[in-house]
C-alpha cells in the first residue's frame, strides 16, 4: 500500500483523535467497576451487580438506539453529539454520588445510556477508508488499554486522595472532561474521505429505513450467527472486564494497582500489530475471509491457554493475558473492520455503524443476562470458576460459528461471481 506524506499526516492525526476521545470516554465509564461496595446489597443482589445491570442496561438501550440513529447519522452533527454525550454521563456520575442507595440507581442507569453510542460516533470518522484497518484497531486498542488503565486511576483516586467508592467515578470523569474536549475537537477536523478511500472500500452514506430492512433480509443467516456468537463474546469480555478484581484477588494479586493496566498493554499491542497486518491487504473479499481465521485462531486460543493453566502449565498471569489476547483478537474485528470489509466486499449500500450496533445492541443483552445468571443461577460458584466456565465455552460455540459464517460467505461471494460471469458472457 504506497503511503504518501498527506496520507502518513492523516493516519498518524486520525488515529491519535480517536484513539484519544475514545480512551477518554472510558473514564466516565469504568472506574467505579474497580470499587468492590463490599456488604452493600439491594434486594438481596450484590451491590456492585445491581450498579453494573443497571449501567449495562442504559448502554444496552443505548446500542439498540444507535441502530437507528448511527446509520442515520449525518457528518455535521457528530461533534454535537459526542460533547453532548459525555456531558449527559458525567451529570449522571455527580447526581449518583449524591443521591442515596438504591435510588442511585438510575443515575447509573443514565450514565450507560449516554455512553453507547459514542463508538458509533467516533468510527464513523474512520470508516470506509484504505487506512480503516490501522486505524479501526488503533482505535480498539484504546479500550484494551483504557479500561486497565482508568480503573488504575480511579483506585489511586481511592486510596491516594481518600474519595469515597460514590465519588470516585465522578471525581475520574471529571479529571478526563478537558482532555475528551480537546480530542473530539481534532477528531472533527479529520477530513472526509477521498476519491481513492470511496473507490477502494464503497462509498458510505447514511441508511435509510428501506435500506436497513433490505441489508438485514439479505444477509439475515449470517447477521444472526454472528451475533449469536458475539453476544456470548460480549458476555465474556465484559465479565472479564467488570469482575477483573475479583479474579485477579482470586490468583494472587490482591492489591496490585497496577496490574490492570500492565497485563492490557501486551495484549494491545498484538491486537494492533496482527490486525493492523491485515490493512496490507488490498483485496476486500480476501481480507473479510481472512478475518474468519483470525476469529478461529482467538477462540482457540482461549480454550487451550485455559487447559493449560488448569494443568498448572502456565501462570496465572500469563493465562489472563492469554485469554485476553483471544477474547480481543475476535472482539477487536467485530467493532469495526469485520463489517466495514464485509460492506466493501459485498458493495452493501449503507454504512458499518448499522451492523455494528445490531451485534452490540445483543451483545450487551447477552452481557447483562449472564449478569443474572452468575448471581441468581451459579451464585455458590466463584467469579473465577464461573469466568474459566465461561471461556471453555466461548472457545467451542466461536469455532463451530467462525467456521459456518466462513463456508457461507466463501459460497456467496463464488455464486456472485459466478452470477456476474455469466452476465459478462450473455452480454
Amino acid at each position: 500500500m504506497k503511503l504518501a506524506k498527506k496520507d502518513f499526516r492523516f493516519l498518524i492525526y486520525g488515529a491519535f483523535a480517536s484513539f484519544g476521545t475514545y480512551f477518554c470516554m472510558y473514564a466516565f465509564r469504568k472506574p467505579f467497576t474497580v470499587a468492590t461496595f463490599e456488604n452493600l446489597s439491594f434486594l438481596g443482589i450484590d451491590y456492585k451487580i445491581i450498579l453494573i445491570i443497571a449501567q449495562v442496561l442504559g448502554y444496552m438501550l443505548s446500542k439498540f438506539l444507535g441502530i437507528k440513529l448511527i446509520s442515520e447519522l449525518k457528518r455535521n452533527n457528530r461533534i454535537y453529539y459526542l460533547i453532548g454525550m459525555i456531558a449527559f454521563s458525567e451529570a449522571s456520575l455527580i447526581l449518583f454520588a449524591l443521591t442515596p442507595m438504591p435510588y442511585n440507581l438510575l443515575f447509573m442507569f443514565l450514565n450507560g445510556l449516554g455512553l453507547g453510542m459514542v463508538w458509533g460516533v467516533v468510527f464513523s470518522y474512520i470508516e470506509g477508508r484504505k487506512f480503516t484497518e490501522f486505524l479501526g484497531v488503533i482505535l480498539c486498542s484504546s479500550f484494551i488499554v483504557s479500561s486497565g488503565a482508568v480503573k488504575s486511576i480511579g483506585l489511586s483516586v481511592m486510596n491516594t486522595w481518600g474519595v469515597s467508592q460514590f465519588w470516585m467515578p465522578a471525581v475520574t470523569g471529571a479529571i478526563f472532561l478537558v482532555p475528551f474536549a480537546i480530542f473530539s475537537f481534532l477528531l472533527n477536523k479529520v477530513p472526509e474521505p477521498t476519491t481513492e478511500d470511496k473507490l477502494l472500500r464503497v462509498e458510505r452514506k447514511p441508511m435509510t429505513s428501506k435500506d436497513r430492512k433490505k441489508v438485514f433480509i439479505m444477509y439475515f443467516f449470517p447477521i444472526i450467527i454472528l451475533v449469536v456468537f458475539y453476544v456470548f463474546l460480549t458476555a465474556l469480555r465484559d465479565f472479564r472486564d467488570n469482575f477483573s478484581r475479583e479474579i485477579w484477588d482470586a490468583i494472587g494479586f490482591k492489591g496490585n494497582t497496577s496490574i490492570y493496566t500492565v497485563s492490557e498493554i501486551p495484549i494491545a499491542v498484538l491486537v494492533l500489530i496482527i490486525i493492523g497486518c491485515f490493512g496490507f491487504i488490498k483485496n476486500n473479499f480476501k481480507a473479510f475471509i481472512s478475518y474468519h481465521y483470525l476469529l478461529i485462531f482467538g477462540t482457540i486460543s482461549i480454550g487451550v491457554s485455559t487447559l493449560l493453566f488448569h494443568g498448572g502449565i502456565i501462570s496465572p498471569i500469563f493465562w489472563m493475558i492469554s485469554v485476553g489476547f483471544g477474547l480481543y483478537i475476535c472482539y477487536v474485528p467485530f467493532n469495526c473492520i469485520f463489517f466495514d470489509r464485509m460492506i466493501a466486499a459485498f458493495h452493501i449500500k449503507g454504512n458499518a455503524g448499522y451492523l455494528i450496533y445490531i451485534a452490540d445492541a445483543f451483545g450487551y443483552l447477552g452481557s447483562m443476562a449472564v449478569l443474572l445468571y452468575k448471581n441468581f443461577g451459579q451464585n455458590t460458584i466463584s467469579w473465577l470458576h464461573f469466568f474459566i466456565n465461561g471461556t471453555y465455552f466461548i472457545a467451542i460455540i466461536g469455532t463451530i460459528i467462525s467456521v459456518v459464517s466462513l463456508v457461507y460467505f466463501i459460497k456467496k461471494h463464488k455464486k456472485e461471481s459466478s452470477y456476474f460471469q455469466s452476465e459478462i458472457y450473455v452480454v
